[in-house]
């Protein structure tokens, strides 16, 4: 396990304005991190759910380069609007964004609920910039075709609560038709299911990590 050194900044976004969005970040100190894991959030949440139950440092510790983004208009971003109206799906150029501003390369995206809006564009439209997809229960699902989904050759970890019957299951049934997919169901666990049982959520990211380093 490696060392870790905590931080907190900022990134000008030109889709939101030129606005600054908050961020904390996780560095395995004194070593080459393996992977950079780029941390998203629901509506009720924010980078510092991640922070508080430790997914920041289990990654930084086990070597990747952990970065948990406020999105525009939540956390510590509250000045920045939304880069896309309520009814239309965000641009996946945000998130392309986002990773020229703080350099990471292609990212482990981990994208809970409402970050869908983000992550979803961002991977089918940037999916060299993507080394592998963590949807748990996202939002916007169902407006990609299983065509757009079966085209995506970027390995995908499905998570989700088996208490989410609602989100997590619509999710899944879209989900699935990612060509190079495995799925987690976090036994009594709800809609935020990595809040509901940090231990758990922890063994499996880590153990679908080191498959990809």
């Amino acid at each position: 396990m490696c060392e870790v050194r905590l931080s907190e900044g900022s990134v000008r976004v030109q889709m939101c304005g030129d606005q600054a969005l908050f961020y904390r970040q996780a560095l395995p100190a004194g070593c080459t991190a393996r992977l950079t894991v780029l941390l998203l959030h629901g509506i009720r949440f924010s980078s510092e759910n991640w922070q508080n139950i430790g997914t920041l440092e289990t990654l930084a510790a086990a070597g990747h380069r952990a970065l948990a983004l406020d999105l525009p208009g939540l956390g510590q971003s509250k000045a920045a609007p939304a880069p896309a109206s309520v009814g239309e799906l965000a641009p996946g150029d945000f998130l392309k964004q986002v990773c020229e501003g703080l350099q990471t390369g292609p990212v482990v995206v981990i994208s809970p609920s409402l970050s869908g809006m983000y992550s979803l564009p961002f991977l089918f439209q940037h999916s060299d910039l993507v080394r592998a997809y963590i949807p748990v229960a996202p939002i916007c699902t169902e407006k990609f075709s299983e065509d757009q989904y079966t085209c995506v050759q970027t390995p995908a970890l499905i998570v989700y609560g088996d208490q989410d019957s609602q989100l997590g299951e619509a999710s899944l049934r879209n989900l699935s038709h990612l060509a190079n997919h495995r799925v987690v169901v976090m036994k009594g666990a709800g809609h935020p299911c990595y809040l509901d049982d940090p231990q758990t959520w922890h063994k499996t990211l880590l153990e679908f990590l080191q498959m990809l380093s």
